[in-house]
């Protein structure tokens, strides 16, 4: 069974409670499918979709049956949880709209996989049963204009911009340092034997350096949040022309059926977030 976590769209706030802290200049629209895919017996990925303060996550666990599914699960709670609470907090960093190099979202993001690095150790000290858990994580915050992404693993975020994709995040992966070195090629990466071995994750230390990148929104840019059981097995290309071509209510189970039909040799996950101009 899937672990998986969505609040789906905009809700009506509780009384007192402040106002959404996106929207200013986009309207967002999202939609995310898990698979459990065709070679695994159960799901160690999670997603978390929350319009309402405009985050959205993709976690791929690992550390076993139970360890995998639950650090996926702590790390996109404790994500969701600890952005609400600095948004309910005197030093909100949603509460105004900045230039992206002075934007507090940032700091506020990167606090949040930090939080949730903490919680998943400290929940893998308590039970034997969850000694080594960790997981990649991808977080994609969208406020007044801007995207910010915080990312640890090899999950990735690309944007699909008019006829471009991009990948903005960075594989934290042994044969993207082997890439990096020279020593290999992107297509001989992708059938290394070494190529689900990822240099960083949240959880299996105390602490974990997170990668914090922003860009400034377009019209219709069109975010791909996905685990590596969809990236390994469906290439840049592929992802842009279902983006392209599909209603965004259809992409991520197109994308999802394309990476079973290539085999479906991991879970798959995968969330579309598309910036509409009012």
């Amino acid at each position: 069974m899937a672990e998986t976590n969505i609040r789906p769209g905009a809700t009506t706030p509780e009384p007192g409670a402040p106002p959404p802290a996106i929207g200013q200049k986009f309207k967002l629209v999202s939609y995310g499918a898990t698979d459990v895919g065709r070679k695994r017996d159960h799901n160690e990925d999670s997603y978390l979709i929350d319009e309402e303060i405009g985050l959205f996550v993709v976690c791929d666990g690992m550390g076993g049956h139970a360890g995998g599914g639950t650090a996926s699960r702590i790390a996109v709670e404790t994500i969701d949880k600890t952005l609400r609470a600095a948004r309910d907090s005197a030093r909100n960093p949603f509460s105004r709209s900045a230039p992206l190099a002075d934007s507090p979202v940032p700091d506020a993001v990167r606090e949040a996989v930090e939080q949730a690095c903490l919680a998943i150790f400290k929940a893998a000290q308590d039970d034997a049963r969850l000694q080594g858990m960790g997981t990649t994580c991808s977080a994609l915050v969208i406020h007044s204009g801007n995207a910010y992404v915080g990312h640890v693993g090899d999950s990735r975020v690309y944007l699909v911009r008019g006829d471009l994709i991009q990948q903005i995040s960075e594989d934290h992966s042994l044969v993207n340092e082997q890439i990096k070195a020279g020593m290999i090629t992107a297509d001989e990466a992708r059938n290394s034997r070494f190529k689900n071995i990822i240099t960083r994750s949240v959880g299996f230390e105390e602490e974990v350096a997170v990668d914090v990148m922003g860009l400034a929104l377009e019209p219709d840019d069109t975010f791909i949040i996905c685990c590596d059981g969809l990236s390994n097995l469906v290439d840049d290309r592929t992802i842009r022309d279902a983006v392209r071509t599909l209603p965004i209510d259809q992409v991520p189970g197109k994308l999802v059926e394309l990476a079973n039909e290539a085999g479906g040799d991991d879970n798959i996950t995968v969330i579309a977030v598309r910036a509409v101009a009012p």
